[in-house]
C-alpha cells in the first residue's frame, strides 16, 4: 500500500499549526492587575464560593437571585467591612478545589468546623450552630437512635460532616448529591437512613411536605458552621470582629429568624408543571448562552486538533507519529470529567489560570481532539490507493492531492462518526457545571434546589438536550445526502 511521505516543508506547517493551537489553549492568558490589599489583609473584592444549590443556606429564589442565609450573612459582612463581595457558585465537592486554586477567596457554604479543616484552613468563628437528626422511611420501626445504623445503608453526601457520622455509627454510606434524591432512596426503600443538618432537613420537610420519612433522633454533637480561607490569608481577624459584632447587635438573630424562624416554616409549594412552566425561559436561555455556543467553539477547534493530530499519526517521521500517539492514548484513557478539572482547578496551581468558558472549551476540545483524530485518520486510510497514485500521476503534489481529491472523500466517510462525535459533545457539555459553567444542566440544578422538583426540572433538560440532538442529526442526514450524490456507482 502506497504511503505518502511529508517533505520538510509539509513537516515544518504541521508542526508550526499544531504548535501554535497549543500556544492558543496553552498560554497564560493576560491577567487583570490584583485588587490592592487593605490593611486589614482583605482584597478589596472578596471572591465567595457558595453552591447555590442547598436550601435554605444557599439557592435562588423565584426571581432567579441568589440568596439564603449564608448569603445574606456574608452580605452583611461585607457591608460592614467596606469590601465587595461577588458570588462564584460551586458544587460542593469542588469548593476547597477552588479554594487551593485561588479561585476564590472563602468559603460561605455550612462548612462544618472539625480539626482536619482547622489544620488546613484559615477557619472563622462560628457564625451559626445546629445539630444533626436521624431520617427513617415512615413504617421504619427499626432504626430508632445512632446506633441502630450498623449495617445500614446511609444516603449522605460523601465528603459531608454528617457522612462521618453516620459512619462512625457503623452505617454503609451510599453517595448522594441532594436532599430530595435521598429522601426518595429513603423512601423506596433503597437505604435506610439519612443523617443530615437539622435545618436543612426541616426546610425540605416544610417545602416538599413528604410524609413518607420521619425524624427520630437528633445526633449527639452540635454541628458549629465556619468561613473557609487559605492558610495564612490574614482575612479572619477582620471577619471575626464583624461576626461577634453582629451577635451583639442582634444581627445574626434577625437573620436567623428569616429563615429559620416561624414565620419561614409558612411555604406554598408550586406543582412540578408551574416550576417546568417558570423555569423553561431561563434554561433556554441557558442552552443559548453556554450550552450551544461551547458545542460551537469546541466542534470547531477540537476538528481542527483532529485532522492536524491525524496527518501526524500517518507521518512517516517516528517523532511526529508517536507524538499524535502519545497524545491521542491520554486524551482517550482519562475521563472528560478529569480533563474538565485538571484545567480548570489544576492549571491555576500552576500559574496558568482560564475563564470558566475558556477553560471548558480548551478541555472539550482536546477530547474531540483525541477522538476525531482517529475518525480523521481512519476516514483518510479508507480512500484507495490509487486515488493517491492517480493524483500524482497528474501532476499534482502531496497537499494538493491530500486537500482536492482525498480529504473531500474522506470527509463523506467521517461525516456520520463525527456528527456522533458533535452529539456526544452537545451532552457532555452537562460536565461542565462541576467547573462553575452555568449551563442548561446547571441551571437546571439551581432552579431544582428551591423546590425539589428534581424529576420534572431534569426530564426538562433531556427535552432540551433532545431537542438540539434531533436538530443536529436532521442537518447530519442532509449533509450526508449531500456528499453521496458524488459518489460514482
Amino acid at each position: 500500500m502506497h504511503k505518502a511521505r511529508l517533505s520538510r516543508s509539509r513537516v515544518a506547517a504541521l508542526l508550526a499549526t499544531f504548535f501554535l493551537l497549543g500556544g492558543v489553549f496553552l498560554a497564560p492568558p493576560a491577567h487583570a492587575a490584583p485588587d490592592k490589599a487593605r490593611p486589614d489583609g482583605l482584597p478589596s473584592t472578596l471572591r465567595v464560593g457558595t453552591e447555590g444549590v442547598y436550601p435554605p443556606f444557599s439557592y435562588h429564589d423565584a426571581s432567579d437571585k441568589l440568596t439564603g442565609y449564608d448569603v445574606d450573612f456574608i452580605k452583611e459582612v461585607g457591608k460592614r467591612l467596606g469590601v465587595k463581595i461577588k458570588f462564584e457558585e460551586t458544587p460542593w465537592d469542588s469548593m476547597f478545589s477552588a479554594l487551593q486554586s485561588k479561585r476564590i477567596d472563602l468559603v460561605a457554604n455550612q462548612v462544618t468546623l472539625n480539626p482536619e479543616r482547622k489544620a488546613k484552613y484559615d477557619l472563622s468563628t462560628p457564625y451559626i450552630s445546629t445539630t444533626g437528626v436521624l431520617l427513617v422511611a415512615s413504617d421504619n420501626d427499626s432504626i430508632k437512635t445512632l446506633k441502630d445504623l450498623k449495617g445500614k445503608r446511609a444516603a449522605e453526601n460523601i465528603t459531608s460532616n454528617w457522612a462521618a457520622t453516620a459512619k462512625q455509627n457503623g452505617a454503609k454510606i451510599v453517595g448522594v448529591d441532594a436532599m430530595d434524591k435521598a429522601v426518595t432512596a429513603l423512601a423506596q426503600g433503597r437505604v435506610d437512613a439519612i443523617v443530615n443538618d437539622q435545618l436543612a432537613v426541616k426546610n425540605y420537610l416544610n417545602t416538599k411536605g413528604d410524609k413518607g420519612v420521619k425524624i427520630v433522633a437528633t445526633t449527639d454533637d452540635r454541628s458549629e458552621s465556619v468561613l473557609a480561607a487559605r492558610k495564612g490569608s490574614g482575612y479572619m481577624p477582620a471577619i471575626d470582629k464583624e461576626i461577634k459584632a453582629m451577635r451583639q447587635d442582634g444581627t445574626s438573630q434577625k437573620l436567623y429568624d428569616k429563615y429559620f424562624g416561624a414565620k419561614a416554616e409558612k411555604k406554598s409549594a408550586k406543582s412540578d408543571w408551574q416550576v417546568v412552566k417558570d423555569n423553561a425561559w431561563p434554561m433556554l436561555k441557558a442552552t443559548l448562552k453556554t450550552t450551544i455556543p461551547l458545542t460551537i467553539v469546541a466542534f470547531i477547534f477540537g476538528l481542527i486538533i483532529a485532522v492536524v493530530v491525524a496527518l501526524m499519526r500517518r507521518s512517516s517521521i517516528l517523532v511526529l507519529s508517536w507524538i499524535a500517539r502519545v497524545f491521542i492514548s491520554i486524551i482517550r484513557g482519562t475521563p472528560l470529567l478529569v480533563q474538565l478539572v485538571i484545567v480548570f482547578f489544576g492549571l491555576p496551581e500552576l500559574g496558568i489560570e482560564f475563564s470558566t468558558f475558556v477553560a471548558a472549551s480548551i478541555a472539550l476540545s482536546l477530547n474531540v481532539g483525541g477522538y476525531g483524530a482517529e475518525i480523521v485518520r481512519s476516514a483518510i486510510s479508507s480512500v484507495p490507493t490509487g486515488q493517491w497514485e492517480a493524483a500524482e500521476t497528474i501532476g499534482m503534489d502531496y497537499r494538493t492531492s491530500l486537500r482536492r481529491v482525498v480529504l473531500p472523500q474522506a470527509a463523506r466517510i467521517a461525516v456520520p462518526p463525527l456528527g456522533n462525535t458533535l452529539l456526544s459533545l452537545v451532552k457532555d457539555t452537562s460536565l461542565t457545571s462541576t467547573i462553575l459553567a452555568l449551563d442548561l444542566f446547571h441551571q437546571a440544578q439551581i432552579a431544582a434546589a428551591p423546590t425539589y422538583s428534581y424529576f420534572a426540572l431534569y426530564c426538562s433538560a433531556a427535552v432540551y438536550y433532545w431537542v438540539i440532538c434531533f436538530i443536529l442529526n436532521h442537518f447530519q442526514g442532509r449533509l450526508e445526502t449531500r456528499l453521496n450524490r458524488y459518489v460514482l456507482r
